[in-house]
């Protein structure tokens, strides 16, 4: 008979956040699944814990999936943490999840920390409707291709990036959502130096230009209000053509109106092409 997979959410940040029956998972698995088996050590000796660990995250998953399956298939129970938070979203754990499901083995999740829900609940945005969109490639290009696709969507959209990405991401959203679109930005969360500002995105520019982005960012995005912004396109257009009468270019008359009306400049641009 297999043992069982529990997926165990972990303290973002205040490890007295580490629920008694986490607890009690860890202390029962055979071994734990760890994303980095230091970070993992720290959080056992918190809680005086000693068990075997297994390194499994995004470099060495297919081998280790592989095993870890094999000894579950054994009868051994096996725990698995990402370093913070609920594994399986927006960590390697969705494929270990997967692999168990596609050998019979019963996945099990304990509800707890994850970083995404906290930000979003503490944003001040709508909640009732929402998409997760986790990290954004480093690649510029992909960036901005995948925040392309998001310019229709009128649900909070969620995102997570890493300080030194910070101001890149912002121009990025800036340029493709317009200046006057809300964003919350959430560091630190459950830390001591936890911190949200809630600006749009021409503020949070400004701010980081200002002021350099320290630790882990959740940012949550407004959605847009469609409707809204359609009845406002033909205006738009028309003065679009005003200004390209007066002799700028396509791109930065529609530059120029979404600084004026907080539509995209994508959008102004992409409209103006089947004018």
């Amino acid at each position: 008979m297999s043992g069982t997979l529990t997926l165990v959410p972990t303290p973002i940040g205040n490890l007295s956040d580490i629920s008694p029956r986490c607890r009690q998972a860890l202390e029962q698995a055979d071994f734990i699944a760890a994303e980095d088996t230091r970070v993992t050590l720290r959080l056992l000796n918190h809680l005086e814990l000693k068990k075997p660990l297994v390194s499994y995250y995004e470099h060495n998953k297919e081998f280790s999936g592989r095993k870890i399956v094999e000894r579950i298939l054994a009868g051994e129970n096996c725990a698995q943490v990402s370093d913070a938070g609920t594994p399986a979203i927006s960590d390697p754990g969705e494929d270990l999840v997967r692999l168990c499901a596609e050998n019979g083995i019963p996945v099990t999740s304990i509800p707890g920390p994850c970083a995404a829900i906290t930000a979003l609940s503490m944003s001040a945005l709508p909640t009732g409707r929402f998409c997760f969109e986790g990290f954004l490639s480093t690649n510029k290009k992909q960036r901005r291709a995948h925040l392309e696709s998001l310019t229709a969507e009128t649900r909070t959209m969620i995102f997570y990036e890493a300080p030194h990405k910070l101001t890149d991401t912002l121009e990025d959203l800036l340029e493709t959502f317009g200046p006057e679109r809300s964003i919350s930005l959430c560091r630190e969360l459950t830390k001591l130096h936890e911190e949200v500002l809630r600006l749009n995105l021409k503020e949070a520019v400004a701010y980081y230009k200002e002021n350099a982005p320290r630790g882990e960012y959740v940012l949550v995005l407004a959605g847009g209000a469609a409707e809204e912004k359609q009845a406002d396109l033909p205006t738009a257009l028309e003065r679009m053509q005003t200004l390209m009468a007066q002799g700028l270019s396509r791109k930065d008359a529609a530059k120029q109106v979404s600084k004026e009306t907080g539509i995209p400049k994508n959008t102004l641009y992409d409209a103006g092409l089947g004018g």
